[in-house]
């Protein structure tokens, strides 16, 4: 059940905990397209469900996990019975654990764990999300606390598997893989950090300790991007956010969230987002009830 929907941005209510959203649906409806600002794990307990990401069809069996990043228009077509775990998370508010913010980038638009992907990560996986359930029906002492300590452990096992040391850094000893791992995660921080700032290749090599080549290099087998296309897809991030609020003109936002021109922003969020600003922020808009 979408509760508020204004335009395709749904707006995630957290009625319960700051944050945190779970539910079992069990309703034979299909959502149309739309997305919200919450991080969105789907999980099917009987039966399975199809989710449609950029015009490709996702159909997940029981057990599955299909996690929907931040800001990724979605549509969800439920069978005529089924029942499916749904959990949405304010991801910001554990980007500020180390490494959690460098993970994000990894998760868009959506990773999805089947049984054929890593058996054992996807039970690993598996076992999170019922704990976390259990949690979340029962009445306890510290209660959120416990909760957030749960969904760090689940990304933690999610990072750990996308983050694979030796794929990322191979031929190097496994001391030097995880001291760049470390290393890395720290600049993709700074980088979301400073993405307004004219930041440079140079200023970032500094930084991590390496020449510019070895750099570059480095930093494009940690991300699959090179370190130009990370600092864009941060900017156009937050460009995401701005856009929503009423009170901000598009040349505003193109110079808030880091462009150095209006056209140069309507290129790379055409791009982007196969829409440009305007017409985002139209979809976007709120509209009376």
């Amino acid at each position: 059940m979408i509760e508020t929907l204004h335009g395709i941005r749904e707006t995630v209510k957290y009625h319960d905990l700051p944050g945190i959203k779970l539910y079992l649906n069990r309703e034979a409806e299909n959502y149309p397209p739309h997305w919200h600002t919450a991080l969105e794990i789907i999980m099917p307990y009987h039966n399975s469900y199809t989710i449609i990401v950029d015009d490709t069809s996702h159909t997940i069996r029981e057990g599955e996990l299909f996690l929907i990043a931040p800001g990724t228009i979605h549509q969800l077509q439920a069978p005529s019975s089924g029942e499916r775990l749904i959990l949405l998370i304010d991801y910001s508010q554990i980007c500020n654990v180390n490494g959690m913010n460098a993970l994000l980038p990894y998760l868009r638009p959506y990773v999805l764990i089947n049984y054929e992907e890593s058996k054992q990560t996807l039970q690993t996986l598996q076992n999170s999300i019922n704990a976390i359930y259990q949690e979340y029906v029962q009445p306890s002492p510290y209660k959120e606390a416990s909760l957030k300590a749960l969904i760090i452990q689940f990304f933690v096992s999610i990072g750990r598997y996308k983050m694979n040391a030796t794929e990322k850094f191979p031929g190097i000893a496994i001391t030097k893989q995880y001291e760049y791992i470390e290393k890395f995660m720290q600049i993709c921080d700074y980088i979301t950090a400073h993405c307004t700032e004219n930041l440079t290749v140079d200023e970032l090599a500094v930084i991590a300790g390496f020449s510019k080549f070895h750099f570059i290099r480095l930093f494009k087998q940690f991300t699959n991007v090179t370190c130009y296309e990370y600092l864009i897809q941060k900017r156009i991030e937050l460009a995401e956010r701005l856009l929503i609020e009423p009170n901000l003109t598009i040349t505003q936002v193109a110079l808030q969230s880091g462009f150095g021109s209006l056209s140069s922003f309507n290129r790379v969020f055409k791009v982007s987002k196969n829409c440009t600003p305007t017409e985002y922020k139209n979809m976007n808009v709120h509209k009376s009830l």
